[in-house]
């Protein structure tokens, strides 16, 4: 098997299905939401998986385990948006439900994540 990297990461593998939910999502929303509401989640859902691949680049924990709290923190913001799409008529609760679910798989395997590498530095620590 061919090594990937963070591409090995379940959190990661989630979060692209989060991002091309979310891509598939905001084509449906309105022309005059393409600079608003679409750019936003459109970012934040991008935002998730550049953050675990600049993470899991990173060379110390701290590094990595900042970049995940980041991604961690743009999960809730697409949340969000999608709270706000859901609002404004784009999307309907269907959609919001499953943007939700995946949202918070994510979430869930970016906190296993991190305390993984809280565990990894305290395990190091006590070695030395």
């Amino acid at each position: 098997m061919e090594y990937k990297g963070y591409k090995d990461l379940e959190c990661y593998k989630q979060a692209r299905e989060l991002r091309i939910y979310i891509s598939g999502l905001t084509k449906k929303f309105p022309a005059h939401e393409k600079f608003l509401l679409s750019a936003q989640i459109l970012n934040s859902s991008r935002s998730v998986t550049v953050n675990i691949a600049e993470g899991y680049g990173r060379f110390t924990y701290t590094d990595t385990r900042n970049f995940f709290i980041i991604a961690r923190g743009s999960v809730t913001e697409t949340m969000e948006h999608l709270a706000t799409a859901f609002d404004e008529n784009y999307i309907i609760a269907d959609e919001l439900n499953t943007g939700e679910e995946k949202c918070e798989l994510v979430f869930k395997l970016i906190n296993g994540y991190i305390s993984y590498l809280d565990r990894a530095k305290k395990a190091q620590s006590t070695q030395k």
